[in-house]
């Protein structure tokens, strides 16, 4: 479900600071924060659970979540046996 169009887009209030530093790279843990214009052009890593993974912010990612651009899983394949 969405959230209200009342409301606005959520951003993590830690993100808002990070963004008034002029800080062109920083980190953070808040996948679920919405993607705004301000953030634009900016590397943001965000935390995938195990490590910190380099996100450049583009025009096209504007209202997605931070966390659909970083999987947290790693990509499974079967190994291939030795005759």
């Amino acid at each position: 479900m969405s959230r209200s169009k009342w409301k606005g887009p959520y951003v993590n209030s830690t993100l808002w600071q990070q963004l008034g530093l002029k800080n062109k790279e920083f980190n953070t843990f808040s996948r679920n924060s919405c993607i705004v214009p301000q953030f634009v052009n900016f590397n943001i890593k965000v935390h995938n659970g195990k490590s910190f993974i380099n996100l450049l912010i583009t025009k096209d990612m504007i209202g997605h979540k931070l966390g659909e651009f970083v999987p947290t899983r790693k990509k499974f394949s079967f190994k291939k046996k030795k005759k």
